[in-house]
C-alpha cells in the first residue's frame, strides 16, 4: 500500500522557495527565472509563434523551447531565458532594489 503525502499550499514565491528548501540566493533565481518564463510565454502567444518560431529566432531546437515553455526549467539558465526572449526582439531590462532585512 503507497502512502499518500500531504497536499501543501502556499501562497507566496518565498513560501514556495522556503517549503522547497531554498536558499535565498536560490529563490530569487527562481523568481526570476519564472518572471522571465512568464513573460516569454505571454510573446508567443501573443505573436503567434510556433515553437519553431522561437527555436529558429532564439537559437536553440525546438524539443528545448517545447520543454522550456512547458515550464520544465532544468539546466535552464537565466541567460538562455534572456537569449530567447532577445531573439524575439525584446530586451530586458533589471530592477535592482534593497531587501529591508539586509540594511
Amino acid at each position: 500500500m503507497t502512502k499518500t503525502r500531504p497536499t501543501i499550499v502556499v501562497k507566496t514565491s518565498d513560501a514556495l522557495a522556503q517549503t522547497l528548501g531554498l536558499t535565498g540566493a536560490d529563490a530569487q533565481e527562481w523568481r526570476v527565472q519564472h518572471a522571465l518564463l512568464k513573460r516569454l510565454r505571454q510573446v508567443v502567444q501573443q505573436e503567434s509563434l510556433t515553437h519553431a518560431d522561437v527555436a529558429k529566432r532564439g537559437g536553440s531546437s525546438r524539443t528545448r523551447i517545447t520543454a522550456i515553455l512547458n515550464g520544465n526549467l532544468d539546466n535552464v539558465s537565466i541567460d538562455l531565458l534572456i537569449s530567447l526572449l532577445s531573439g524575439l526582439g525584446y530586451r530586458v531590462k533589471v530592477k535592482l532594489s534593497r531587501i529591508d532585512s539586509a540594511a
